[in-house]
């Protein structure tokens, strides 16, 4: 199927899984407007969604985030599934630490933001054994396979959720998950953002401690020696808190065109 462009939000560093193996050895909002970074943004809620801003501090309810890579491995399965362990394939499920995620998308103008709704957010990531579905790498051929991969479409709260694995690792990476959010895909207006999220170094160890991800054995990447987070990997953590089985981590992302 023919692309259509799209408009970028930020610079993006395009790199290959291979490329950047070859140079690697609490969130703050970083504003992306006119592609800069290291700038702050503050939005002011004009929604019922918001927070309640204290006596002193009002607290915004959307930031925006950096662009990062998106790497070799994302393909447009068009799977409308929230529960992305399943391999459609054979009906086979992707053991590991239960994951739900949720994601709160608004977009930013004028300083303020709303909910962003009908956007597709897809969402892919390896699986405990540091393995892609559905591509031919040098160590592994997962053609035909589709697990951990999807997409929701945000709903009028701006809100898409998906339930998946804590993702494992591999060699010359931190341990993260891809995302990318498209709107309005049949109209020229229509624009795109990628990025990648993150975990807490110590939590990562603590859930890597545990079956089946224990049988890789000790990883050898961690945050601050992965050449794409320290490109502003700090502002995409997931923040992480506990479920009846498995872990939730929510990200709240606002979007501005460029």
């Amino acid at each position: 199927m023919k692309k259509r462009p799209v408009k970028r939000i930020s610079v993006a560093s395009v790199l290959t899984r291979r490329e950047v193996l070859g140079f690697i050895g609490g969130t703050t909002a970083v504003s992306l407007v006119g592609c800069l970074r290291g700038q702050s943004t503050s939005v002011v809620p004009t929604n019922s969604l918001t927070q309640t801003p204290t006596s002193t501090v009002a607290t915004p309810s959307c930031v925006v985030r950096p662009e990062q890579t998106e790497g070799p491995y994302f393909v447009d399965e068009k799977l409308n599934r929230s529960d992305i362990r399943f391999d459609p394939s054979d009906g086979s499920v992707k053991q590991g630490v239960p994951l739900q995620l949720v994601f709160q998308v608004s977009q930013v103008s004028d300083r303020s933001c709303t909910p962003l709704s009908n956007a597709i957010v897809d969402v892919w990531h390896c699986d405990a054994e540091g393995i892609y579905s559905d591509v031919n790498d040098r160590s592994f051929n997962t053609v035909g396979k589709k697990f951990l991969r999807g997409y929701q479409v945000t709903n009028a709260n701006g809100t898409a959720e998906f339930v998946t694995i804590y993702p494992g690792w591999y060699p010359g990476r931190a341990v993260h998950i891809h995302f990318k959010i498209r709107t309005d895909s049949a109209s020229q207006s229509g624009y795109e953002f990628t990025s990648q999220l993150y975990f807490n170094d110590a939590f990562t160890d603590q859930v890597h401690s545990q079956a089946p991800y224990a049988a890789k054995g000790q990883r050898t990447q961690k945050n601050d020696q992965d050449g794409i987070f320290r490109d502003g990997g700090e502002q995409l953590m997931l923040q992480i808190t506990k479920a009846t089985e498995g872990y939730v981590g929510r990200f709240n992302i606002g979007l501005e065109r460029a």
